[in-house]
């Protein structure tokens, strides 16, 4: 599995108009400047966000991000979709979609349970958990394996 850096931007993005954002929108600058993303790309990634539902924009002096909805209620899971679409694909096709014959049957249910398994983390993760750095326990004790930060 690979996430994007448009994803990745857009999972910062969102996270910095969390923490920013009080009676007033936070501007597209002072999230590209915070988190180091291309001004240009962020607007493309906002937009897409935008149309996802996952943020509100409004337009001039004042205008800026603000999230759509509270941040507990928006997941991980909703912000990547939100620009990227489905979360796992194989060969840009939902594992859904796929057939396999002969000895290679068993490869659609392990492209489910993969599928199962980053769908599980990442809507179980929202906004105002990472905003709170309070990461679920399951994804904290997954995090701390020391077979995790490994590369084989």
């Amino acid at each position: 599995m690979r996430i994007s850096a448009r994803a990745d931007y857009a999972v910062r993005a969102v996270l910095e108009i969390a923490v920013r954002q009080g009676d007033d929108p936070v501007k597209t600058e002072t999230v590209a400047l915070a988190q180091d993303i291309p001004h240009k790309f962020l607007e493309g990634i906002l937009g897409d966000l935008r149309r996802a539902g996952v943020v509100d924009s409004r337009r001039g002096g004042g205008g800026g991000y603000r999230l759509a909805r509270d941040a507990s209620a928006i997941t991980v899971a909703d912000v990547i979709r939100g620009v990227d679409g489905p979360i796992v694909s194989v060969r840009g096709e939902r594992p859904t979609e796929l057939t396999y014959k002969g000895t290679a049957e068993p490869l659609l249910p392990l492209w489910i349970a993969l599928r199962a398994n980053v769908r599980r983390i990442l809507e179980g993760v929202t906004i105002a958990d990472l905003a709170g750095d309070a990461l679920p326990g399951p994804v904290r004790a997954l995090a701390a394996e020391p077979a995790a930060w490994e590369n084989p």
